[in-house]
């Protein structure tokens, strides 16, 4: 029972950050995509350290400052030029990839086994995250695909070397640092990158405390929890959950078309989620790291 509880509170990270491409696309157009990846990271960090009121200790920073530049300052950064140079589609697709960057890096970094069950769980997710959101007007751009590639790796290595360097905190405080941490790295990037900022509409500024409070901080303290209860590859599946959110939202807001292979896709894309939790037993029992009080 607590290991579904753990698995559904993690797959709600996944689930709300499905609503970030209609976000940004409808709230936050034209804006550069380095600049959304700090307004985004930086206020939440900034809010959670207010009420957490602590800092890392120095032999952690560098550890913190990797983790942040992985999980946020990166990802994000190319997770948005995927979604500004991308069909939604593509760019969810490419990042559907990430289950196989996070097999490969366990093994590599935590000793994992790499199981044919989770390889297929993963292959069976991309495929269905294919035909979830593929569809025949999807158009390739080549820094938008770099783009995406790119961003699932950053945030396979973010979930790999966060399970490894657990510090023994409480997910809040986690998230916090990393967040902070994340936001800083990415000052000087957005100041190169956008020299003078634009003035920011009303809309945009409701767009923005959005993905920063609700799709940042509060994912990520469900994210960073599952992270050190589930094993990397196990938890790296529930992505899905975010274009099935999209597709769904959609559907149901913008009136897009549901269609058969969509259904179809939906199926394979929980079947993977499903099959990639029946691991072998001696794999599935990852020790969950208890945070200090």
């Amino acid at each position: 029972m607590t290991e579904r509880r753990d698995l559904a509170l993690t797959a709600l990270a996944p689930a709300i950050w499905g609503s970030s491409y209609i976000v940004t696309t409808t709230l936050l157009p034209g804006l550069s995509p380095w600049l959304v990846a700090l307004l985004r990271a930086l206020p939440a960090g900034l809010v959670l350290l207010l009420l957490v009121r602590q800092l890392p200790p120095l032999h952690l920073v560098p550890k913190i400052l990797v983790l942040g530049a992985l999980n946020f300052s990166v990802f994000w950064g190319l997770m948005f030029l995927a979604a500004y140079r991308l069909p939604g589609g593509v760019a969810a697709t490419l990042g559907a990839v990430q289950p196989l960057f996070v097999l490969v890096l366990s093994g590599v970094l935590l000793g994992s086994r790499i199981h044919g069950r989770g390889i297929a769980a993963a292959l069976l997710g991309m495929v269905g995250v294919g035909l979830l959101v593929l569809g025949p007007e999807a158009q390739m751009d080549l820094w938008g695909v770099v783009g995406g590639l790119g961003g699932a790796l950053s945030m396979a290595a973010g979930v790999v070397l966060t399970r490894k360097w657990q510090p023994g905190v409480p997910a809040l405080t986690f998230s916090a640092w990393q967040l902070t941490a994340g936001g800083l790295l990415l000052v000087p990037v957005a100041m190169i990158a956008v020299p003078e900022w634009p003035l920011l509409s009303g809309q945009n500024i409701l767009g923005l405390a959005y993905l920063s409070l609700i799709g940042g901080a509060l994912t990520y303290i469900l994210w960073f929890r599952g992270i050190a209860r589930i094993a990397p590859a196990q938890i790296s599946l529930l992505g899905v959950f975010s274009p099935l959110t999209a597709v769904l939202l959609g559907a149901l807001f913008a009136g897009e078309s549901f269609t058969l292979f969509q259904s179809l896709g939906a199926l394979l894309a929980l079947f993977s989620v499903w099959l990639g939790q029946q691991a072998p037993r001696s794999a599935s029992r990852v020790a969950k790291v208890t945070p200090a009080a």
